[in-house]
């Protein structure tokens, strides 16, 4: 998956794949992990969001199920 640059302390890079409605996401501390069953809406907002790691720990984190990507 394809991954743009974020200007965030918690998140490095992040990207989506529509088709799938796959969120990936990789983490200043480490690791990348992906989400799934995440609306479009989401990905949009997370990617326009003022801070990136408030929007993800409000609206992402607990709420889609996740893998983390060794």
């Amino acid at each position: 998956m394809r991954r743009v640059k974020f200007d965030s302390t918690a998140i490095v890079s992040a990207g989506y794949e529509p088709e799938t409605a796959v969120l990936e996401i990789e983490f200043a501390g480490g690791g990348v992990y992906r989400y799934r069953l995440v609306p479009p809406h989401v990905w949009r907002e997370l990617a326009e969001a003022e801070s990136a790691g408030r929007y993800f720990a409000a609206r992402i984190r607990d709420r889609y199920p996740e893998e983390w990507m060794p």
